[in-house]
């Protein structure tokens, strides 16, 4: 038997699935040995560890921080038919048929995160906008690569305490002259779980979502800790521009949180224990556009209700001279 045969079925019994408890290569060799036929060296080994941890379907990973190895988890199932449920977990719905409950627990985590991002931004001084409706149950799965599940808005506003929602006059002025946008408008893919098996296509996913706007952002509720996943999204990113995060909320951690409508309205006490529980580790920072493709969102605001009502509210916004979140309630 080959040797990378060999490591497969070894690796899946000495590996800890928590990376917390991650196994360093000179303890790991040790013990593969005990159980090895044929006399590798360690250069071998440690070298199909490293060529291995880069597979998505061998048992190992390397932890992103700090040194070790864990046994990578199987891919989460994706979720299809409800489109909400695919477009923020890459599954099939189809395995769920016969577990109602299991639907339920994953569109709870699934609003729990959007709302989660949503209030997050918020007490961070940016704008989000929801777009909900391209991604009903009857909508086509070509909205996956059109439409983005949230749209961030950046203002220059006031700095006095009783002034930071006013706009700034002088900064809208000088963008006037220099052409740019009064505003910062980034599109961004929401998704729970980054796998090394779905990585490209929520990327690119992002990319396509993103082209009228400023920059695209992926944002993970999971935290990233696959280092082969993480530099694949690092490469990408070098390429395309789209910027990566995640939010360090495990499946479980969602549960333990409250319901969305409690975390969209807490009060400011609460809301600072709710983001005391996140970890946002920024994997790669998006790349800005100056400009806005105009064209491109005039052509999505004819096709949508939602990006009609996106663009109404920018402009109210630029009337009243104030910056001003858009309040819509989370269904």
């Amino acid at each position: 038997m080959s040797l990378r045969k060999q490591l497969n079925e070894i690796l899946i019994a000495l590996l800890p699935t928590n990376p917390v408890d991650a196994i360093k290569g000179t303890e790991l060799i040790r013990l593969v040995r005990l159980q090895l036929d044929g006399n590798y060296s360690d250069a071998s080994l440690r070298y199909h560890f490293s060529i291995m941890s880069c597979d998505p379907t061998s048992p190992i990973a390397k932890v992103e921080k700090g040194q070790g190895y864990y046994r990578r988890s199987a891919p989460v199932p994706a979720l299809s038919s409800a489109q909400e449920l695919l477009s923020l977990t890459q599954g099939r719905l189809d395995d769920f048929n016969t577990d109602q409950s299991s639907v339920d627990i994953a569109m709870l985590r699934i609003r729990k995160f959007r709302a989660i991002v949503h209030r997050y931004y918020e007490v961070n001084g940016r704008f989000p906008f929801v777009f909900r409706d391209a991604f009903t149950r009857e909508s086509p799965l070509g909205n996956l690569w059109k439409y983005p599940e949230l749209i961030l808005i950046d203002w220059e506003t006031g700095e006095a305490p009783d002034e930071e929602m006013t706009l700034d006059p002088a900064m809208l002025a000088l963008k006037q002259r220099l052409g740019l946008s009064p505003f910062g408008l980034h599109a961004a893919r929401l998704r729970i779980q980054p796998s090394l098996q779905t990585y490209r296509e929520d990327f690119f996913q992002t990319l396509a979502i993103s082209q009228w706007a400023q920059a695209g952002e992926l944002i993970y509720a999971a935290p990233i800790i696959d280092e082969a996943l993480a530099d694949g999204l690092r490469r990408l990113n070098s390429t395309f521009g789209i910027g990566v995060t995640s939010f360090g909320l495990t499946s479980e951690m969602l549960d333990d949180l409250p319901r969305p409508a409690q975390i969209l309205n807490a009060h400011p006490r609460e809301t600072e224990a709710i983001m005391g529980r996140l970890e946002i580790n920024r994997i790669a920072a998006p790349s800005i556009r100056p400009h806005i493709d105009w064209h491109g969102l005039n052509s999505l605001r004819g096709e949508s209700e939602e990006a009609e009502k996106l663009v109404q509210w920018l402009t109210n916004c630029l009337v009243n001279g104030r910056a001003e979140q858009y309040k819509a309630e989370d269904s």
